[in-house]
């Protein structure tokens, strides 16, 4: 398994499946990991098990729909690629008409069949949770590690691999669904009764989800596993930007914003940015969750306007509010 550095920063550390990390005011801890549920801040890495370093290797595109194909790997439990849904979810208002996002699974956490980094068992993980929450202004509740831990992180990324089969767009925002679970709701996401309610609510046909769960999906995800060891990913998230000429630029781990948006100029200097409304109602409309960091990024709105402009929207009665130890959710109200 691959090393994964432990820091502490002045005010956290930073944590579960891939991190990659900003600038911050940290000092180093001398330990050092080989689990794959700490992450190294510095880096914003979360490197899975198993393998050795590698240079990444050469993609083999197909046509793209668009100039600028982005391969997505990540995990359903991987704590930096919830971090990095403020920027993912700008990338796509801004660029989304010429950036196509497939999205690919990773496999962070196959088992608990190890014993490093000072991470022998699930609730060793959850404080470091709670403190990477801090790192990304995204909120995460860690006692799922004690209330109720995943044995692995396979069954929600096949789970994933099968929403794929019956609607791409339903597919991810299914995923934000088990993210929300997990993160914010303290739900093991591994087991099928959660999976099964966030397929409902984003209106995946269940029944046939359960049949590709067991079928084709695990074939889809095995083949995941497969193209990014040949890929030579070696933690999450992991972004390739490439073009039909074969160009491409990688974004290892979790950045500010501008990092994805110069590797889509990279491979394609032309690209153009779409204008968006910011209001409240049409950001919304389109992403019906937002925690204040999300809607401080998307609307261009200060970090503590935002939570105070959400509380207010929340107190009239337009959204309702999820609180959690770490942070709050904001959902547009169903009528």
């Amino acid at each position: 398994m691959l090393n994964c550095r432990i820091l502490t920063f002045l005010f956290i550390t930073a944590a579960l499946s891939s991190c990659n990390g900003q600038n911050a005011r940290s000092k180093k801890m001398e330990n050092k990991s080989t689990n794959p549920l700490l992450c190294d801040p510095a880096t914003g890495i979360c490197e899975v098990p198993g393998g050795e370093k590698t240079e990444i290797g050469n993609i083999s595109v197909k046509v793209n729909e668009k100039p600028v194909k982005v391969i997505y790997f990540t995990d359903p439990i991987c704590s930096s690629c919830w971090g990095i849904e403020p920027q993912l979810r700008k990338l796509k208002l801004e660029y989304g008409n010429n950036v196509e996002v497939e999205y690919r699974m990773g496999g962070l956490l196959p088992d608990w069949s190890y014993n490093s980094g000072g991470i022998s068992k699930p609730s060793d993980v959850a404080h470091h949770w709670d403190e990477v929450s801090l790192y990304y202004d995204m909120p995460i509740d860690g006692d799922v590690w004690l209330q109720d831990p995943l044995d692995s992180s396979y069954p929600p990324s096949i789970a994933f691999k099968a929403a794929q089969m019956q609607d791409k767009k339903k597919a991810i925002e299914f995923m934000r669904e088990l993210r929300e679970m997990v993160f914010l709701k303290k739900k093991n996401i591994a087991k099928w009764e959660h999976i099964a309610a966030a397929a409902k609510k984003t209106g995946l046909d269940t029944e046939q989800l359960k049949k590709d769960f067991y079928g084709k999906g695990k074939e889809l995800f095995q083949e995941d596993l497969k193209l990014a060891r040949e890929m030579g990913v070696r933690g999450f998230p992991t972004m390739f930007f490439t073009n039909d000429a074969g160009n491409k630029e990688i974004v290892y781990g979790s950045k500010p914003y501008a990092f994805y948006e110069t590797a889509i100029l990279k491979v394609n200097p032309e690209t153009k940015k779409s204008e968006y409304s910011k209001n409240w109602e049409n950001l919304f409309a389109k992403y019906s969750s937002l925690t204040a960091k999300e809607y401080s990024e998307l609307s261009g709105t200060p970090r503590r306007e935002s939570e105070q402009l959400l509380n207010d929207l929340s107190a009239k009665g337009n959204l309702d509010k999820l609180t959690t130890k770490n942070g709050s959710l904001w959902t547009l109200k169903s009528n």
